[in-house]
């Protein structure tokens, strides 16, 4: 492995900062800037030193972060292996956190990188989504979005009530009926309970939830769209078959895990999902279990939860399961819907997952 170039890499807006070595031999610092122009000259670096020095592989990784796969498609169109690392599953000791520069960061990934390649060390990799999913994902994202948006303005103006000591009528039913949001108009007259200040900011605040309902709708009717798509066709029918689950649930789960067949079993994806319990074992000590681990797409966990509940207060067997659950630890209930979740995405798997096989979703993909 001494013919192999290694690159532990860095990712900021504007530059990327590279540990370089050659097998064990002494690393070297790059810096380079993160444009076009900038990658190309690395690139072409990483050409003339591998044809130079003979090398058999160029293997580079960097963090996963909000830049994206970009670094990823153009390495690899480049020929290079690169790796995309998990920032939650790299172990930093204390010291590093009070010394944390970019150099250390680039320095740490490529030991990583190292262990990986000349002592075959498991690698923190996240699993990188083809292009096609990735531009999926922007339209479900975005619904979801928009729908988090919507419930924070609907707190705004519950909290904005509150604080001018206004209760709603009884009249108007639970919830966001259309006699509440009509007694909500009603308050950002001239001749409503409130002073000018708070009508002024309840009416932007409506005016910001409407606008927001509207591009809800526009947005369910792009998911809906791509629910048709083939890739999507048939394994989104499925999901949405099973109970308490929908079509943006179905295709939040399709988009967010993409192919599913890279699960071997229900464990791995539990813990893909994060709703598996943190463990605390040393020495004699026993294992304690602790809270959920809450790694992986916190989206499908959103998703997952609303659907717990709506199956429970539909589904008689789910509410039966649910209250069985409750009994062992009473004071404790989100135990229980943690324990739901669980269940439902293993479920989720394995008929997304078949559905997937059966028609050949992700056969190109791969």
């Amino acid at each position: 492995m001494s013919k192999c170039i290694m690159l532990g890499v860095d990712v900021h807006d504007a530059t990327l900062v590279i540990r370089m070595a050659e097998g064990m031999k002494t690393p070297e610092t790059l810096r380079v800037e993160n444009t076009r122009t900038g990658r190309r000259e690395l690139w072409q670096t990483l050409h003339r030193r591998a044809t130079s020095r003979g090398a058999a592989r160029v293997v580079m990784a960097y963090e996963a972060s909000s830049q994206g796969f970009g670094l990823y498609d153009e390495a690899s169109d480049e020929g290079f292996e690169c790796h995309v690392l998990a920032p939650t599953k790299i172990a930093r000791s204390r010291a590093h956190t009070r010394r944390k520069t970019d150099q250390e960061d680039a320095k740490r990934l490529l030991e990583l990188l190292r262990g990986h390649v000349l002592a075959g060390n498991d690698l923190p990799a996240v699993w990188v989504p083809d292009a096609q999913t990735r531009e999926d994902r922007e339209i479900v994202r975005s619904r979801l979005d928009v729908s988090a948006k919507l419930t924070g303005i609907k707190a705004q103006i519950q909290t904005l009530l509150k604080r001018n000591g206004l209760k709603r009528p009884k009249a108007t039913g639970d919830g966001w009926t259309g006699l509440f949001e009509a007694w909500l108009l009603g308050l950002t007259g001239p001749k409503g309970a409130l002073s000018k200040g708070a009508r002024v900011a309840l009416a932007t605040l409506l005016r910001q939830k409407r606008a927001l309902e509207i591009e809800m709708l526009k947005l369910d009717e792009e998911v809906k769209k791509l629910a048709q798509e083939p890739r999507y066709l048939e394994p989104a029918k499925v999901l949405d078959a099973v109970g308490g689950v929908g079509i943006l649930t179905a295709m939040v789960v399709l988009t967010e895990l993409g192919d599913m067949s890279r699960f071997m079993n229900r464990k791995q994806i539990a813990a893909f999902l994060g709703v598996v319990p943190s463990s605390d074992e040393s020495g004699e000590a026993n294992d304690r279990k602790g809270h959920i681990t809450r790694q992986g797409p916190w989206r499908v966990r959103r998703v997952l939860c609303q659907c717990v509940w709506a199956r429970i207060r539909t589904e008689p067997e789910e509410r039966a399961v649910y209250q069985r659950i409750v009994k062992k630890n009473p004071k404790h209930k989100m135990i229980a819907v943690v324990a739901m979740m669980r269940r439902l995405a293993v479920v989720l798997w394995h008929l997304g997952r078949d559905a997937q096989q059966r028609h050949g979703c992700f056969a190109k993909a791969a």
